[in-house]
C-alpha cells in the first residue's frame, strides 16, 4: 500500500521534476536503511547547516568526504592493521566497520568545511544562491508626456 503512482504529477507540472523525484525516493526508500554511523543535522543559520557524524575509532586519513552534484557522500574504511600490532580484545564495542553515508543536497548547497575532533566529524554546509537567481526589483517607468516626445523629436532633428 506504500506504492504511489506519481505519473500524474509529472504530467501536470513543469519544472518540478526534482520535487517529484524526491517524493518518489522517499516513498521507495528501504526501511532497513543502515543506521551506522549515527548522525545529527543541525541548522546553524537561515542558509547554513552542520552534519555531525559519530566516527569513533576512525582517523582523519580513514575518512573520505565527496560532493557530487546534489549529493554528499561520506565514507570511511579503517586501514588494515599489520599483524605485528594485532591486539587481543576482551570486549570490542567501538565499531570500526566500513561505511558509506549519502545525503541528498538541495540546489546551490555547498560544503564549506569539515573538521574531525573527539570522535565526531562535522561537515558545514551553506546555500549560495547565484546572483542571477536572486530576486531583483524591477523599476517601473513613468509614462512619457507629450513634452518628452517633443524634446526627443527635436533632438533627433538636430542630430
Amino acid at each position: 500500500m506504500r506504492n504511489f503512482d506519481l505519473a500524474p504529477l509529472y504530467r501536470a507540472s513543469v519544472g518540478f521534476d526534482q520535487i517529484a523525484d524526491l517524493m518518489d525516493r522517499m516513498l521507495t526508500q528501504d526501511v532497513s536503511q543502515p543506521s551506522y554511523p549515527p548522525y545529527n543535522i543541525e541548522k546553524t543559520d537561515d542558509d547554513a547547516w552542520r552534519i555531525s557524524l559519530a566516527v569513533a575509532g576512525f582517523s582523519t586519513d580513514d575518512i573520505s568526504i565527496e560532493q557530487r552534484e546534489n549529493a554528499l557522500v561520506i565514507s570511511a574504511r579503517k586501514a588494515e592493521e599489520s599483524e605485528s600490532t594485532e591486539k587481543t580484545y576482551l570486549h570490542r564495542g567501538i565499531a570500526t566497520r566500513a561505511f558509506e553515508r549519502r545525503f541528498h543536497l538541495a540546489d546551490h548547497v555547498k560544503v564549506t568545511g569539515a573538521s574531525h575532533e573527539n570522535g565526531m566529524l562535522h561537515v558545514d554546509l551553506v546555500r549560495e544562491v547565484p546572483e542571477a537567481l536572486k530576486p531583483r526589483q524591477i523599476a517601473i517607468e513613468a509614462p512619457k508626456t507629450v513634452e518628452a516626445f517633443a524634446s526627443e523629436a527635436v533632438e533627433k532633428l538636430d542630430a
